[in-house]
């Protein structure tokens, strides 16, 4: 346990469904028993091993109602055998399964952690308890205390008896409180509880009445008069004035609760109320003109008694001394000074609420946990931040948007108008790019952007080509300009939008300041989620009237990469980061705190739009499988490379003289020879030139594939990678294993009947397998792998029937996800201009059904030129 507790802590458990169920199990068994141990809700037992020795064992504690469900909901997830026990059977050893696993495992955890957060002491008893030091109570005058720990527990267990004892507690007209104890009968939980002059006197209460008295009597050190009240038959309820009863109520009832016993209150008392500081929000004044929603808000100090909001004043004239009891209406408040000095400090304080914290309160509706009063005019205007208009979307845009895809648009777009930035988080293939392009051209269209206010995009190096490509064909009256490569220079930059990367901003972020942005936007905003980084901090260097970030993942591991994503989207509005983790990350990341989490959805929710491909009203929009090309750039190796073979390779063909069959036949074949070789080079120039260079950042294809291979693998996806060549499966499988650290599975045809099989139930049925590398040629048909989600083509055999049946192997019957299809495509290569071929003619029937590309060896020369140079 030593080592696996920290191991367990140290998962991600937004990936726990990629985990082996039983490391799930535990995790969650973990966690639930860190739970249970800081918030004292563990008993201790004492128990004798077989070599007569005692030790102290520390469990979850069951008379606690709210523990009891816990441990029973846990017990409902857990596998079975995550605990066995050796025990000798006829002289053999045997694994058995333990009766009650959830309760004996969170006792070994809750044990473990009372031991590590304890120091060893000189003093037996506490190292028995808090060491799980084992004692024989062996010694002169010793038999006697173990039996004496045991009676001493025994009101940790006195619950577990059929009649249990039930306190109650009764206002008297002269403000004075009467406690009576009654007794309950387990085995009959809907019958009204007897008082207990009734079972010291009824005689079906005779055989019982003994355990019942020695039950109530543990009570005697909590219940000041108990044993007078005892002694009297239970005729004279225990009185207690105003003063005796407040360190009752406040301390010893709460204790006497934790024993699982029934405490019954009057009504004014099930709610005591402490007065907390709150505030009324109003709008400022009607002479003041302002532009940003959060600059049109005040407020006034109130004092907050449940539900009810007070001015200063009258909670001033609401009580004359401290630290007592009093009633206000139908219930009862207590103060003390602790609280008046923190209401006194909060009204006093010279440090002015910024006006982000509080948009933040007029969000949540609370102050530090105390209900606000909103104005009907903040509340208005909180209504229109939080409500959807649609805006009309840009004239110059060739695409159909989806009606969530306009929402997105218009919800971005008002979110820029009253001065904030924008997290789109939508699931990939929801199509976030598209949506941000359509708020660049209105912005255009407004004249936003202009000669002196231009767009930044910043993105991986991977997917500025895709950029360039989607720009063009979604707002072609939009101009770009890529800002990467040796010659970099803003005098050169004359065009709307600028198109750079993470890498070449962190060096030249100086220089970009210069330059006036109206709107800045980062794709895979992951990439700025550790905020002490030069890459964040260069970002964020940069001004921008309007900043959008756009991911897929805003939060990989903690929500401190959250912060810094919103810290860069609307700076200060979470506050710094030690705030932040205070107020939301520890309570949500450590203690699963619900309230925590509401609040952190309501001050988030107007500036992070989520949508999943899950959604219900998201999948309505969405066909049942999306094709999308995935455009990649060549590395300078890959360009040189590319241009020496196709120029050698078109020379000998152009050479070639002759029509009759034997010359078109040699000449077809130096075609595909030459499509083979271009087809090599763009995956990764080592598979052509077999120079064994198995450099991952030689092949620009390659680094885009990483960028979507953690995507997927960071939404908890499963992906299928299909490749003609067994050679490159075999690259990626190293690649893969090296970049993620986790080695995918491979499938091709010199894998055995066994192996495939193995492999395809892995990938189905095990979460921890979500890569899957597969030839085309031996795993293009027949396969069922639903579990996949998403399936790139890294290679393409430009036949639509054969990829469409290497698809197929996610999409089909049984497939209750939407599947998105990646085709690779290297920029400004033939495999571009084949590929825009094909969509073009696709209707003509021998590019369905002809085998690979053997329709291009009977291109004319011209044609060729065309289309490879």
């Amino acid at each position: 346990l030593g080592r696996l507790i920290p191991a367990l802590f140290a998962l991600n458990p937004d990936f726990l469904p990629d985990c082996q169920p039983s490391v799930e199990a535990l995790y969650r068994i973990s966690l639930t028993a860190l739970h249970f141990t800081a918030n004292g809700a563990i008993i201790p037992q004492i128990v004798q091993t077989e070599n007569k020795n005692f030790i102290i064992r520390w469990l979850p504690a069951m008379i606690d109602r709210r523990v009891k469900s816990i441990t029973e909901k846990l017990a409902a997830l857990l596998p079975d055998n995550l605990l066995l026990i050796k025990k000798t059977v006829r002289k053999k050893e045997q694994l058995l399964q333990v009766a009650n696993q959830t309760v004996e495992l969170l006792s070994l955890f809750i044990s473990t952690f009372v031991r590590q957060l304890s120091l060893l002491k000189d003093d037996l008893f506490e190292n028995l308890f808090f060491q799980q030091q084992k004692y024989a109570f062996g010694g002169i005058a010793e038999d006697a205390l173990s039996g004496g720990i045991k009676v001493w527990l025994d009101r940790y267990y006195l619950t577990a008896e059929q009649f249990k004892p039930v306190i109650t507690v009764s206002e008297t007209p002269t403000d004075d409180f009467e406690v009576s104890i009654l007794v309950e009968d387990a085995t009959q939980p809907e019958q009204v509880p007897t008082p207990l002059k009734d079972v010291l006197q009824l005689q079906q209460y005779e055989q019982h009445r003994f355990k019942i008295l020695q039950s109530i009597s543990l009570l005697t050190p909590f219940v000041r008069g108990l044993d007078t009240y005892i002694n009297l038959g239970g005729t004279t309820p225990v009185l207690f004035d105003l003063n005796e009863f407040t360190p009752f109520l406040l301390e010893i009832l709460p204790a006497i609760r934790l024993l699982d016993i029934k405490i019954l209150l009057p009504k004014s008392l099930q709610q005591l109320i402490h007065p907390k500081i709150s505030m009324r929000l109003k709008k400022k004044s009607a002479g003041a003109s302002f532009l940003r929603l959060d600059e049109m808000l005040a407020f006034d100090w109130q004092v907050a008694l449940g539900d009810q909001l007070v001015s200063p004043e009258e909670f001033e004239k609401l009580f004359t001394n401290a630290s007592r009891l009093f009633k206000f209406k139908e219930n009862y408040i207590y103060v003390n000074d602790t609280d008046l000095e923190r209401l006194h400090k909060s009204m006093t304080s010279e440090k002015p609420m910024s006006a982000y914290e509080l948009l933040q309160t007029a969000l949540a509706e609370e102050y530090e946990g105390a209900t606000v009063s909103l104005t009907d005019e903040v509340r208005a205007i909180i209504t229109d931040l939080t409500s959807a208009d649609n805006i009309a979307l840009p004239q110059g845009i060739t695409a159909t948007l989806r009606p969530y895809q306009e929402r997105g648009f218009s919800w971005m777009y008002k979110n820029s108008r009253i001065g904030f930035g924008s997290i789109i988080a939508d699931d990939m293939g929801l199509g976030k790019t598209l949506q941000v392009i359509s708020i660049l051209l209105k912005f255009k269209e407004e004249n936003a952007i202009n000669k002196k206010h231009r767009a930044l995009v910043v993105a991986p190096t991977g997917l500025l080509t895709n950029w360039q490509a989607e720009i063009a064909k979604f707002a072609p009256s939009l101009s770009t300009h890529i800002f990467h490569g040796t010659q970099r220079y803003l005098k050169n930059f004359d065009a709307d939008v600028m198109l750079t990367t993470y890498g070449i901003l962190r060096s030249d972020h100086e220089l970009l300041k210069k330059q006036k942005w109206q709107i800045m936007i980062i794709d895979e905003a992951q990439n700025i989620k550790n905020q002490d980084t030069a890459q964040a901090k260069a970002v964020k260097s940069v001004p921008a009237n309007i900043h959008i970030a756009m991911s897929g993942t805003p939060v990989e591991n903690r929500l401190s990469e959250f912060w810094s994503i919103m810290d860069y989207t609307n700076k200060g509005y979470l506050g710094n980061l030690k705030t932040f983790t205070e107020k939301y990350a520890t309570p949500i990341q450590v203690f699963n705190d619900n309230h925590a989490i509401r609040k952190f959805r309501k001050i988030t929710a107007p500036f992070m739009l989520r949508r999943m491909k899950s959604d219900k009203t998201v999948i309505s929009d969405l066909p049942d499988k999306i094709e999308q090309n995935q455009f990649a750039t060549l590395t300078k190796q890959q360009a040189a490379l590319y241009q020496k073979t196709m120029q050698a390779a078109m020379e000998e063909i152009e050479g070639i003289e002759g029509q009759d069959n034997q010359t078109l036949f040699k000449r077809q074949g130096l075609v595909l020879q030459m499509i083979m070789a271009l087809k090599q080079i763009c995956n990764h120039p080592a598979q052509f030139l077999k120079d064994k260079k198995y450099d991952a950042t030689l092949s620009g294809k390659c680094e885009l594939l990483f960028e979507l291979i953690d995507s997927i693998t960071q939404s908890g996806e499963k992906v299928l990678i299909f490749t003609q060549f067994t050679e490159m499966g075999a690259m990626l499988e190293k690649f893969i294993a090296e970049k993620f650290d986790d080695k995918p599975l491979f499938y091709h045809g010199g894998c055995t009947l066994k192996q495939r099989e193995e492999m395809v139930q892995r990938f189905q049925n095990n979460r921890a397998d979500r890569i899957f590398i597969l030839s085309l040629k031996a795993a293009g048909t027949g396969l069922n792998l639903t579990a996949a989600s998403h399936v790139i083509h890294y290679d393409l055999w430009w036949n639509p029937a054969v990829e469409n049946q290497a698809t197929d192997r996610a999409y089909r019957i049984g497939q209750k996800q939407n599947v998105m299809v990646h085709r690779m495509i290297c920029k400004n290569t033939f495999e571009e201009k084949i590929d825009e071929m094909i969509q073009n003619k696709k209707h003509l029937a021998d590019m369905t059904v002809v085998s690979g590309e053997n329709w291009i060896g009977r291109l004319s020369n011209r044609e060729l030129r065309e289309l490879f140079c």
